[in-house]
């Protein structure tokens, strides 16, 4: 009877084995769908059509590529064992929100793209644990406002982008602590006015883009902006001129107190809970860099499901070294299979 039970271990054995080669193949090389540098160091799971976060993405990664998938959401804790990363790029995804504490882990993080997702508002405190970051896009989501603070842990970021996206108002003091600061994205949105003070601790400004906002130049609430911008453009700062008025055709910052005479009621009043999610009129977007690349739809890969990130369906071709592998282990399980049967018959 040792027969059947030597049979029946060997068949565990390697059903186990090949289990574990399936949720452990992550690089190319191995099975996987991720192209992976020879440290993987390195992982790129970009345009792989995934549902979710392949679970197995190695400690000691430092870049990881997400963009252009289907993802629409993230674990609270998908990068928690990832406190190394330096590069993550989560951009051209159908990320509607962000769970809180979801960045928490990652405080050498220096670049975060978040761009050409659905975002409609951040949590408070989102990015306080990035204080090493230096580059964060927001820019082509759908934010409607900016929580109180945001940004205040980000003392060494240089590149913000918050561009093509539907934000009414700023919070008081959104940009108070940002003094490395050298770019600035604002276009196309629906800003009427700024808070007073809004870009007085931007020291290290190069540019400024503020086009394609309904600027309102008749009421006194533009008079910071216009003599804010007035001052920088004689100081040779780029961009302040790109801030038009909705009305008359002058740009903000030839603005005088005359023009601006009435006491409104702005939005800016209430800072973060915007009136309307009116989309304005024309968006005109000219930055060639920001470019939507579109994904590919011919390649389909495995995806996983949250929370353990199982995989659920066969939404990818297997490269051929996983598939020889995968074929090598169906063959022995299969003979081990008959060897049970055959003892068990002359049992």
């Amino acid at each position: 009877m040792m027969g059947p039970v030597l049979a029946a271990c060997l068949l565990i054995i390697l059903s186990t084995a090949w289990i574990s080669q399936a949720n452990e193949a992550l690089c190319k090389k191995d099975g996987g769908v991720c192209s992976c540098n020879n440290n993987k160091n390195s992982v790129d799971c970009s345009s792989k059509m995934l549902t979710a976060i392949p679970s197995n993405i190695p400690v000691e990664t430092t870049e990881l590529r997400l963009g252009l998938n289907s993802l629409s959401k993230l674990s609270p804790k998908a990068f928690h064992h990832l406190s190394k990363l330096t590069y993550l790029s989560l951009d051209n995804n159908q990320l509607q929100s962000l769970p809180i504490g979801v960045f928490d882990q990652l405080v050498e993080l220096g670049e975060l793209h978040l761009n050409y997702n659905k975002l409609k508002s951040l949590p408070p405190k989102i990015f306080d644990k990035l204080t090493k970051l230096t580059l964060l896009y927001l820019d082509q989501n759908k934010l409607q406002s900016l929580p109180h603070g945001v940004f205040d842990k980000l003392t060494k970021l240089t590149d913000l982008r918050l561009n093509v996206n539907k934000l009414q108002s700023l919070p008081n003091g959104v940009f108070h602590n940002l003094p490395l600061l050298k770019e600035l994205h604002l276009l196309n949105n629906q800003l009427q006015s700024v808070p007073r003070g809004t870009f007085d601790s931007l020291s290290s400004l190069n540019i400024l883009y503020l086009n394609n906002n309904p600027w309102d130049c008749t009421c006194n609430g533009i008079i910071y902006m216009a003599k804010w911008l007035k001052k920088k453009a004689d100081e040779g700062l780029g961009g302040v001129d790109t801030a038009g008025c909705e009305k008359g055709g002058k740009a903000v910052l030839d603005i005088t107190e005359k023009d601006a005479a009435s006491d409104c009621v702005s939005p800016n009043t209430t800072t973060a809970i915007p009136t309307s999610t009116t989309t304005p009129a024309s968006v005109i977007y000219d930055d060639i860099h920001e470019i939507k690349v579109p994904q590919e739809n011919f390649q389909k890969f495995l995806g996983y499901q949250e929370p353990d990130h199982l995989p659920t369906q066969p939404q990818c071709l297997m490269s051929i070294s996983g598939y020889l592998g995968l074929m090598m282990s169906l063959m022995l399980t299969s003979a081990a299979i008959l060897y049970v049967f055959h003892f068990l018959k002359k049992a």
